[in-house]
Formats: structure tokens, C-alpha cells, sequence
């Protein structure tokens, strides 16, 4: 009997280890917090329960549910995810505003729907889903209470055993550390990226030419960061643009990029000389302030000359070749006028290239986060932007950059990029700075 016994514990102990490995990796497979809780719901359904809860606490004291699994989905009602909870208040009853309010975990038996009724998180799906025992276990890290975790039993002889109970109290402290570590992170990232957008500038008004700009930061980024783009008319009415990207993704990162930018728009108002001097100037006052940091940075006028096409003269110093798509769908980069990055070689001269703007052509500046993918070639990454952008080119040209950053996806890398429409006809730039 002692032998049956160990050998009965050595199994259950197996099974509550995978288990805890199981709901280890699903809340950690994805970067989305609520697809990791989703999964995770799945994993203790099946092995712990008839259906499971996973319950947040929103910052305007607000509950909602991040997921629910039931052995049978059809039990699960879609009001469950879209109706609204009201906020918890310290009159709010029932187990699960209990833990939210700090409890320690409570085990509940007994016909589970004979609760007192409360439009609060947890309860109403007792009464939607049964339940005859049920285990909920607040979801606490660093006194601060992220929500609760409910697993529920429709069987009563079927109580949570101890072992279990240890079990899903494991599995909530890891819940409760990763809803904490996305509050956090999201904290941060939402100053970060406010940050970055205050050091970008609004775009000019520029009749009859169309711009539109976007900056999305990395992912898994959640400091501020060196890419930055331009757009300003200078005293003789040409329209500079600018892009670039300073190495890092930092504090000084950032400062780099800000000071670089006010540099370039000083320079380039004050000399109003060819791309490629500007850009030299940059390089020096670059050395000369900041040592050897590494930057990329394409600088361009928008030119109508008399009675000629829209053109474009630009020097760049590493950066990613512009993309022209034309009316007509054809995409080509514009290699001509590339030279070394900010930061190598002062001396080197700088290079430039005049392209011709077809009517209804646009004009992409990009950072790499919009072309660059881990593993992949980056010969293969141009191509299918171009083939994109090229399907693009009839598009407004906002959504033009909207359709390129959805067919992106999540960016491994800061993207920044500076779209531009030419028109129909050619008129010269008129318009006004803000």
C-alpha cells in the first residue's frame, strides 16, 4: 500500500511539473500578454479544471476579463468579453472582488451559482458556467493586487487536493509577475515613445505636394531611440527632407538624434548649399561633438526647375536608398549618391545624385526597421518593400504608409519614415513651417 501510495504521489507530482512547464511556456511563447493568459486559460482547463478565469485589474480600478476557457467553449458567451464590469468598490461581494481586494486565496464549495448575484468579475460566470468547487487565488506581486485567477469544478466530489491547491498557487504568482512586468513595461514604453514623438517634428505644409510621416518604436524596445525623420522649407522655397538614424537605443541615443536634427535644419537654412556640402558640415560639427558615434542620414531638396520636371538632389551618408514608385507601379531605389556614414571619415567628399519626380510618383525615406528582419537577406527585404510599395501606388499617401507598416508587422527595430506625393502638375512648392 505504501509502495501504490508513493507511486501515486511520484505520478501526481510528474503531472503538476509538466503542468507548471506547460503554463511556464504559454505565458512566455508570445509577446502579447493577453494571448499568453489566453493560452495558458486553455492549458489549466485541461489538466486542473471545467472551466478557468484569468481576471485584470484595470488602473481606473475597473475589472475585465483577459480569458476564459471552458471545457465546452459554446458555454462561454461572447457578452463575457465585451460587456462592460463596473468598477470594483470595497461593497463589491463575492469571492473574486475578494481577492482583488487582497484576500489570500479561498477555496469555494457548494452550488456555486447561489452566490449573491453581483455584475463584478468572477460571479456572473459562476452563474453562467457552474460550478459546484472552485479555487480563486489573487494575483499579487509587490503589494499591488493585478487581479484574480479562478479554476472551477462542476463535479463536488472533485475538490482541489492540497497538491493542486500548491499547484495553482505557483502558477498565479507567475501570472501575477508577468501582469505586473507588462504594467511596467507598458508604463515606460508609453513615456519612451512620448518622448521620441515631442523630439519629432510636425510636417509643413507644402501645396501642391502631399507628405505624410510615421515613427513606431521596436517591440521589444522600450527606451527611446536615435531614428528620426524631416521635412522643412528653406527661405527660396525648396522643401529639405531628411532621414536618419543614430546607433542606439538610449538616453544618448536620443539627445544625438535631437541635436543632429536642429544642426541639419540650422545648417541647411543658414548655407542653403547642395546636399552633399550640408552633409559634410553635419560630419564635422558631428566629430567635433559627439567623437566617433555612428550615424545614417540622407539629406534632399524637393527642386522645380523652370519648365522641368520635379527632381530631387540628395547626398547620403549611409542611409537606406530613397524608394520612387511611380504612378504606373514601378519601383526602383535610388542608389546614386550614397556615401559614407556620419562619423568615419570627415574627409571624405560627400556625393550627389539628381533623380527626376515623375507626376504622381512618390518619394520613401525609411529607416532599416522597415526593411531588416533577423536571418533574413537584406537583398530579399528590399525586394518585397519594393513589390509592396510598388502595389501601392495609386494609394493616398497616408495610407500608403499605413499599408507598408501593417504588411511589416511588429518591427524588431525603430521605423521611421517620410513618404512624399508629388502632383499632377507642376507648380513650385508653396506653404508654410510649423
Amino acid at each position: 500500500m505504501d509502495t501504490d501510495r508513493s507511486e501515486a504521489h511520484a505520478d501526481e507530482a510528474l503531472q503538476h511539473a509538466r503542468v507548471l512547464s506547460h503554463a511556464i511556456t504559454a505565458m512566455h511563447s508570445t509577446p502579447s500578454v493577453t494571448e499568453g493568459m489566453r493560452r495558458l486559460s486553455s492549458i489549466l482547463t485541461c489538466a486542473l479544471a471545467d472551466w478557468c478565469a484569468i481576471d485584470a485589474l484595470g488602473d481606473d480600478g475597473r475589472p475585465y476579463h483577459l480569458a476564459v476557457t471552458h471545457r465546452d467553449p459554446g458555454r462561454v458567451p461572447d457578452s463575457v468579453f465585451t460587456e462592460p464590469l463596473p468598477r470594483l468598490s470595497d461593497e463589491t461581494p463575492g469571492p473574486v472582488a475578494r481577492a482583488m481586494r487582497g484576500s489570500d486565496a479561498l477555496l469555494l464549495t457548494g452550488p456555486l451559482t447561489e452566490l449573491p448575484p453581483a455584475r463584478e468579475s468572477g460571479l456572473e460566470l459562476f452563474g453562467q458556467l457552474d460550478g459546484k468547487t472552485a479555487m480563486v487565488v489573487p494575483l499579487r506581486v509587490r503589494w499591488r493586487t493585478h487581479g484574480a485567477l479562478t479554476l472551477a469544478r462542476e463535479d463536488p466530489a472533485q475538490a482541489f487536493t492540497p497538491a493542486e491547491q500548491r499547484l495553482i498557487k505557483e502558477i498565479a504568482h507567475g501570472v501575477s509577475l508577468a501582469l505586473d512586468h507588462a504594467r511596467l513595461y507598458d508604463k515606460v514604453r508609453h513615456i519612451a515613445e512620448r518622448m521620441q514623438r515631442s523630439l519629432l517634428p510636425d510636417l509643413p505644409q507644402v501645396d501642391p505636394l502631399r507628405l505624410a510621416a510615421r515613427y513606431i518604436p521596436a517591440y521589444e524596445a522600450a527606451e527611446v531611440g536615435g531614428d528620426w525623420y524631416d521635412a522643412f522649407l528653406l527661405p527660396k522655397g525648396e522643401l529639405a527632407v531628411v532621414i536618419g538614424d543614430v546607433a542606439g537605443h538610449d538616453l544618448s541615443a536620443a539627445v544625438i538624434m535631437s541635436q543632429l536634427r536642429n544642426m541639419m535644419r540650422a545648417l541647411a537654412y543658414d548655407r542653403q548649399e547642395p546636399p552633399g556640402e550640408i552633409l559634410s558640415r553635419l560630419d564635422l560639427v558631428n566629430d567635433a561633438l559627439y567623437g566617433q558615434r555612428v550615424a545614417t542620414c540622407l539629406y534632399g531638396l524637393i527642386r522645380t526647375p523652370v519648365g522641368g520636371p520635379w527632381a530631387f538632389d540628395h547626398s547620403s551618408a549611409g542611409h537606406m536608398p530613397p524608394l520612387l514608385v511611380t504612378r504606373e507601379g514601378e519601383a526602383r531605389y535610388l542608389e546614386d549618391g550614397s556615401g559614407l556614414l556620419l562619423g568615419m571619415d570627415v574627409t571624405n567628399p560627400r556625393p550627389e545624385a539628381r533623380d527626376p519626380l515623375p507626376p504622381h510618383s512618390t518619394l520613401l525615406l525609411y529607416t532599416d526597421g522597415l526593411v531588416e528582419r533577423p536571418g533574413e537577406d537584406i537583398g530579399r527585404a528590399m525586394d518585397r518593400l519594393r513589390r509592396q510599395a510598388a502595389t501601392l501606388a495609386k494609394a493616398p499617401v497616408e495610407r500608403f504608409c499605413d499599408e507598408l507598416l501593417a504588411a511589416r508587422g511588429e518591427p524588431d527595430d525603430d521605423i521611421a519614415l517620410l513618404a512624399l506625393r508629388v502632383p499632377d502638375t507642376g507648380p513650385g512648392v508653396t506653404g508654410t513651417a510649423r
